[in-house]
């Protein structure tokens, strides 16, 4: 089951990978946008739009958890061209050994996740948020580490 802690985790297991962007106005950290990103897809979102959207929906305390940079008593979230400026360019290499480790460290004896996500039509929740649930299942073991029913990704 993935808990709060281990989405909490996703920064750290971009930290170490070289950042393509010039030292010169970067505002976000990459470990950051690459967490941001990598959340958003485990929520479902699919595209560059999408990650954004999603992002632009964290509350203030899932930006703070995701390490998302402080300014005016707000966490500012990386904008929609942030994000796809970092994807495109981060070496896929590197991103790609990060998520295996993040996989290898939560998904115990599975190699691989499958990971699925649906937004509930009609269904809203007491905040008026639509009701969406998402699902982890190790291919392995046959193991459900999450079944959740939320509020957007926050």
């Amino acid at each position: 089951m993935l808990r709060a802690q281990q989405m909490q985790s996703l920064p750290e297991f971009f930290k170490d990978i070289p950042d393509p962007r010039r030292a010169q106005g970067q505002r976000h950290r990459l470990a950051t946008v690459l967490a941001i990103a990598a959340g958003a897809i485990l929520c479902g979102m699919r595209g560059y739009l999408a990650i954004s959207d999603w992002a632009n929906n964290l509350s203030q305390q899932a930006r703070q958890r995701f390490g998302c940079r402080y300014r005016n008593k707000r966490f500012i979230v990386p904008s929609l061209s942030i994000i796809r400026d970092v994807l495109i360019r981060v070496d896929p290499v590197h991103l790609d050994h990060a998520v295996q480790r993040w996989n290898h460290a939560y998904a115990q004896d599975d190699k691989s996740l499958a990971i699925d996500g649906k937004t509930m039509c009609n269904a809203i929740d007491e905040q008026g948020y639509q009701t969406h649930i998402m699902s982890v299942v190790g291919h392995q073991s046959q193991s459900c580490y999450t079944q959740k029913k939320s509020a957007p990704c926050r």
